[in-house]
């Protein structure tokens, strides 16, 4: 209790010392507040990036402890029997397809991306002749120049958003309830909307190993990371105009599968062994678990030490003006503190009342720079939350504010003990000689 005590008027006395002298600890906070915005700025911003780009590595690869393999094309009918009808696995096969006018060259011939005027900016195939050297050739050199784009065609089996988080722009993802139609529902990504912004194309789509081309029919837009124009579509709406067996090529990859982390040991074993069965050798099937934040956790740590150490410099600088304060505050209240000892006020309580005074003006520092903070990523995420969708309804991090609190304990500390100890240090005597 008699700790408590000396604690409790340590409080008052100091908070009665801020407001006898508001210039002062106004301007010690003006000191100290660069310093303490700034590791709060570190903080919040290290906890954006990580999130940011963990964001950019989940649409591409895959939450983390989402389990992947990849398998040759010629286990699509396995895979996809196995994979029907569950919820925590999905499936993927890449081709390509063409959108438009039939028989005619597309405006990105290889599946590039379409610049500002729709020009050629895909890639060509190579061939060679018997003396090694290699030449590129158009893909289709008799065919006329059309209105038709050509785009990456990916078939999902499921809801491949719970293991990659794909952001939708405009309309909805791919419904996996409803029964599958003749008239294929594709997702586009951002690059193939801009595509057929620009570029008015009949509503036709031809795919490699199709009986006929489709008519299909857009109902979302999403961005997938993806840098070429990419469209998803149903597996089984696909399979109404194709076999099972040309579903999957070799030459995109074959087959990818998401597994659920936490509920796939059954579902490895069943498929490996029926992949095994129908003639897949074992060495060509193995499970991969994503772990990218614990791949990049060394280099964000290393970035974040880093710019704490130059946070750590600015509020070096408040400490620094707080203390010339403390110290100039000190000198004048000498009589003061030597009343206080000749009243029998102890050393301890001498040193309490000015560490308490700069504790609270680190407190209210600390908290002024968290609300500062606060608003202008509240105002970054209204005016940037468009173009960098990382940043839409993005809320102040808890961490951010937890640094700005012991940064502002540390500097009043830092600050306020050399000034406790010389408070603590007046001599009784010079009440006599004032």
């Amino acid at each position: 209790m008699r700790l408590s005590g000396r604690f409790r008027s340590s409080l008052i006395i100091g908070g009665q010392g801020i407001r006898a002298r508001k210039m002062r600890t106004f301007l010690s906070m003006v000191s100290l507040f660069l310093g303490v915005l700034a590791v709060v700025t570190v903080q919040a911003g290290s906890v954006i990036a990580q999130r940011a780009l963990l964001s950019d590595i989940e649409i591409s690869q895959g939450k983390d402890g989402t389990v992947r393999t990849y398998l040759p094309s010629k286990s699509s009918p396995v895979a996809l029997e196995l994979l029907k009808g569950r919820a925590d696995a999905a499936g993927l096969t890449t081709g390509k397809a063409v959108i438009g006018e039939p028989g005619v060259k597309p405006l990105n011939e290889g599946g590039g991306p379409l610049d500002e005027g729709g020009g050629f900016r895909g890639a060509m195939s190579m061939t060679c002749d018997a003396s090694g050297q290699c030449r590129p050739v158009e893909d289709n050199p008799g065919a006329p120049p059309g209105q038709a784009i050509e785009v990456a065609m990916k078939s999902v089996t499921g809801d491949i958003r719970q293991f990659r988080p794909f952001r939708v722009e405009a309309g909805e993802w791919l419904d996996s309830s409803s029964a599958p139609s003749l008239s294929p529902r594709i997702v586009v990504n951002k690059q193939a909307a801009e595509g057929f912004a620009r570029h008015k194309v009949p509503a036709e789509m031809r795919v490699e190993g199709a009986v006929a081309n489709t008519t299909p029919r857009i109902v979302g837009v999403v961005d997938d990371g993806s840098w070429g124009p990419t469209i998803y579509i149903r597996s089984d709406e696909l399979l109404n105009w194709m076999s099972v067996e040309s579903l999957s090529d070799e030459r995109y990859g074959g087959v990818e599968l998401m597994l659920a982390p936490g509920s796939t040991a059954d579902l490895q074993q069943t498929l490996r062994s029926r992949l095994v069965a129908s003639g897949v050798a074992s060495e060509e099937i193995s499970f991969q678990t994503v772990n990218s934040l614990k791949e990049m956790q060394s280099q964000l740590t290393l970035m974040r030490w880093i710019f704490l150490g130059m946070a750590g410099l600015v509020l070096l600088i408040g400490v620094a003006g707080i203390l010339n304060v403390g110290l100039a505050t000190v000198g004048e209240r000498i009589e003061e503190f030597a009343l206080r000892r000749a009243v029998g006020t102890p050393r301890l309580l001498l040193a309490g009342i000015v560490l308490a005074e700069t504790l609270l003006t680190g407190l209210l520092t600390a908290a002024f720079a968290i609300g500062v903070g606060a608003v202008g990523l509240k105002a970054v995420s209204v005016v940037l939350g468009s173009r960098e969708p990382f940043l839409q309804d993005v809320a102040f991090p808890w961490e951010a504010g937890v640094a700005g609190v012991i940064a502002g304990l540390v500097a009043g500390v830092l600050g306020g003990l050399i000034p406790a100890v010389r408070a603590a240090r007046i001599p009784i005597a010079t009440v006599m000689r004032a």
